[in-house]
């Protein structure tokens, strides 16, 4: 009668553990399998400006640091802190001491990349959904703010007050550029190929004419259309046709 009863109270409580303790996913996730820790910068789009260049940083204890700036607005760079917290399939973090509603504070995490979610937490989709996504500094990813500094062999200097500086956006989910010129805003596809080649194709700008910014201009988007290939080499990216001299260098740019 013992052992009649030590089994029945063995099994019932394997029974009761076992519902109350279900198993625990092990599997891997964004959260215990990526290197997530570190910055990242893209530039999502503004309605009233060139773009909000912007700059995550993630870091121990689940902190973060966010920076923006509004292009060809103002040159301040907002910064805030705070401490965010993972969704429980641990492959999107969530921005605290940010009031819901106000602004973007849903990311999904990825290999190398953070993509912002809209203020619901879901996905952005639409023909800008590529300027979402964010690229880990420091990596071999093209998809970066990339500054003109020299064309055609000439320096280029910072322009003035007010003034859009020259610049270009790789989007390498669905293989489009966009920018500036200094003066004209531009859109365009690209396409990468084995052994570093590159080229540009269906440039269309704005039709301003800026005195001081047009021979810039149109240098750099001939540079765009000859290009055949290019040379990353850490922040620098020089575009390249014919292994000759460089057509156009860029640096990546990074909120400080």
């Amino acid at each position: 009668m013992k052992k009649l009863i030590y089994a029945c109270f063995t099994f019932c409580s394997i029974i009761f553990f076992t519902n109350c303790n279900p198993p625990l996913n092990t599997g891997d996730t964004s959260q215990n399998s990526l290197d997530w820790k570190g910055s990242y910068s893209g530039m999502v789009p503004c309605a009233d400006c060139e773009g909000i260049l912007t700059r995550i940083t993630l870091g121990d204890n689940n902190t973060y640091t966010l920076q923006t700036r509004y292009l060809g607005k103002s040159e301040d760079v907002i910064s805030s802190t705070g401490s965010f917290e993972w969704n429980k399939e641990g492959n999107q973090i969530k921005l605290k001491n940010i009031k819901e509603g106000t602004a973007p504070i849903y990311y999904k995490v990825g290999e190398n990349q953070l993509t912002q979610l809209d203020l619901q937490g879901n996905a952005i989709t639409g023909q800008n959904a590529s300027m979402y996504v964010f690229a880990k500094e420091g990596g071999n990813s093209l998809n970066k703010y990339w500054k003109l500094i020299e064309v055609n062999g000439n320096a280029v200097t910072a322009s003035g007050s007010g003034k859009r500086e020259p610049h270009m956006l790789l989007h390498t989910a669905d293989n489009r550029v966009t920018g500036s010129g200094g003066c004209n805003s531009f859109t365009g596809s690209f396409n990468m190929a084995a052994n570093d080649r590159l080229s540009f194709s269906g440039i269309a700008s704005t039709k301003m004419f800026c005195n001081d910014a047009q021979q810039t201009e149109d240098l750099m988007f001939k540079a765009l259309q000859n290009t055949d290939s290019y040379y990353l080499s850490g922040d620098t990216l020089q575009l390249i046709r014919a292994r000759m001299a460089p057509l156009a260098k860029f640096v990546a740019v990074y909120l400080r």
